[in-house]
C-alpha cells in the first residue's frame, strides 16, 4: 500500500467516525425529543392544585367514625431510598374508561373513574374509585346551560368533549374530569390515561384475554359468571366491567375483578416483554398525557411490584345514599348518590398522604371489613 492509499483510507476512517458520532448524537437527540414528549395534551392548571375554597372539614372526621386508621403524618426518617425505575416519588394518575363505542372520543360518558397512586419508593399502587352517579359541581359549563353548573360526576367527562365543548382546554373531558374531582373532592392529578370501550377490547384481546377468578355466589350473581376461573375475552370483559346487576357498588366490585386480571396477564412472563409494542399498537387509540420516557418507568414498576402491594379500595357505602334530585337539563328528577363531601375529602386527602386504605391486618375493632381494600394476588 503506498503512501497515497494510507491517505485516502485515514481520510474515509475519519469521515466514517465522524459520520457514526452525527449519527449518534442525532439518534440521541432524536430520543430525547420523542421519550420526553407527552403523546397528548397535557392537563390544565388547577388539576393538582388545593382549590382556594378548600378547607379541611372541621366536622368529624373518618377517624372519628371509626373508620379509618391514620399513621402519624409527620416522619423524621433520614435517608429515604431513591424512587426505583429513575420514577418521581410519588405520581397521581387519574384513569378513565370512556362509554365511547366508536374508535373515537367525540361523546361518551365516564363509565369507570379511578384515581391511581403510584408510590415509587416503597413500592406500592392504590386505586380509588369514585362513584360515577355523585352529584358535583362541574366547572365551565354553567354558561352553555343555562347557569346550571352541577350534574352527575360521569357527565364532566362528557361535557369537556368534543361533541359538546364546554370549555376549549384541548385536554377534553380528561381534563375536566381532573377540575371537578379536583373542585369537589380535593384530588391532586399529575396525568391521565382514557380508554374507550372498542380500544379496552382490543386490548384485553390483544394479551390473549384474561382469567377472572369469580370468590363466591354472590358476586357469581352480580357477575354473571360461574364461581371459579373464566377465561374472558374483550368483549366478555367488557359486558363484566358494564354489568348493571346489583348496583353501583358491586358494579365497581366487578370492575376491581377485571383490573385485578389485567394486572396479572401484563405483568405474566408472556406479555411483559411484549408492553412496548403494546403501547405503540394502543398509542392512536389511549387519550394520555404520558411521554414514553413515563410509560417506561411505569412498566418497568410493575415488573417490580409484589402483588399484595397493589390495593384497590372504594369509599366505604355506608356514606352513600341513593336518591332523587330534580335535573334542569333532562327537566325531571333523576337518580344519583348522595353523600357529606366533607367525609369524603378527608377519605381524598389520607388516600393522597398514602395512610389510607390500611390493610385487614391492621383493622382496629371499631373498624370494618367494608373499609379494607381488594389486594390483587
Amino acid at each position: 500500500m503506498n503512501r497515497s492509499q494510507k491517505i485516502i483510507i485515514t481520510i474515509l476512517s475519519i469521515l466514517a467516525i465522524s459520520l457514526a458520532i452525527g449519527l449518534g448524537i442525532y439518534s440521541y437527540q432524536l430520543y430525547q425529543s420523542v421519550a420526553f414528549q407527552p403523546l397528548g395534551p397535557l392537563l390544565p392548571a388547577g388539576a393538582k392544585d388545593l382549590p382556594p375554597t378548600w378547607t379541611a372539614s372541621p366536622g368529624p372526621s373518618p377517624t372519628s367514625m371509626g373508620s379509618v386508621t391514620l399513621a402519624p403524618t409527620v416522619s423524621f426518617t433520614t435517608n429515604t431510598p431513591a424512587p426505583r425505575c429513575n420514577g418521581p416519588a410519588l405520581m397521581n394518575v387519574l384513569v378513565v374508561g370512556a362509554d365511547t363505542r366508536g374508535d373515537n372520543y367525540t361523546y361518551g360518558l365516564a363509565d369507570a373513574i379511578r384515581v391511581v397512586r403510584v408510590d415509587f419508593i416503597t413500592p406500592k399502587v392504590t386505586v380509588l374509585e369514585f362513584p360515577r352517579d355523585l352529584w358535583v359541581e362541574i366547572p365551565h359549563i354553567e354558561d352553555n346551560l343555562d347557569g346550571q353548573d352541577h350534574e352527575k360526576l360521569n357527565q364532566a367527562f362528557l361535557y369537556g368533549q368534543p361533541g359538546f365543548k364546554y370549555w376549549d382546554d384541548p385536554s377534553e373531558g380528561s381534563g375536566l374530569l381532573a377540575l371537578t374531582l379536583n373542585k369537589n373532592f380535593g384530588v391532586q392529578i399529575d396525568h391521565y390515561i382514557t380508554v374507550n370501550m372498542r380500544t379496552f377490547v382490543n386490548i384485553v384481546n390483544a394479551v390473549g384475554g384474561i382469567d377472572v377468578n369469580i370468590p363466591d355466589k354472590e358476586t357469581s350473581r352480580t357477575a354473571d359468571l360461574p364461581v371459579g376461573e373464566n377465561h374472558l375475552s374483550g368483549a366478555e370483559a367488557l359486558k363484566l366491567v358494564r354489568n348493571r346487576e346489583g348496583g353501583t357498588f358491586e358494579r365497581a366490585d366487578n370492575q376491581s375483578l377485571v383490573i385485578c386480571a389485567l394486572r396479572k396477564k401484563l405483568t405474566s412472563p408472556s406479555v411483559v416483554t411484549q408492553i412496548p409494542e403494546l403501547i405503540e399498537s394502543f398509542q392512536d387509540n389511549v387519550r394520555t398525557d404520558f411521554t414514553p420516557e413515563q410509560l417506561s418507568q411505569l412498566a418497568c414498576l410493575g415488573t417490580q411490584m409484589p402483588p399484595q402491594n397493589i390495593q384497590l379500595v372504594s369509599f366505604p357505602s355506608e356514606h352513600f345514599k341513593q336518591t332523587r334530585t330534580f335535573d334542569p337539563v333532562f327537566d325531571k328528577r333523576i337518580s344519583i348518590l348522595d353523600a357529606d363531601f366533607d367525609i369524603l375529602r378527608e377519605y381524598v386527602a389520607q388516600f393522597q398522604a398514602g395512610t389510607w386504605p390500611t390493610t385487614s391486618s391492621d383493622l382496629t375493632d371499631e373498624e370494618t371489613e367494608e373499609d379494607t381494600p381488594i389486594i390483587c394476588e
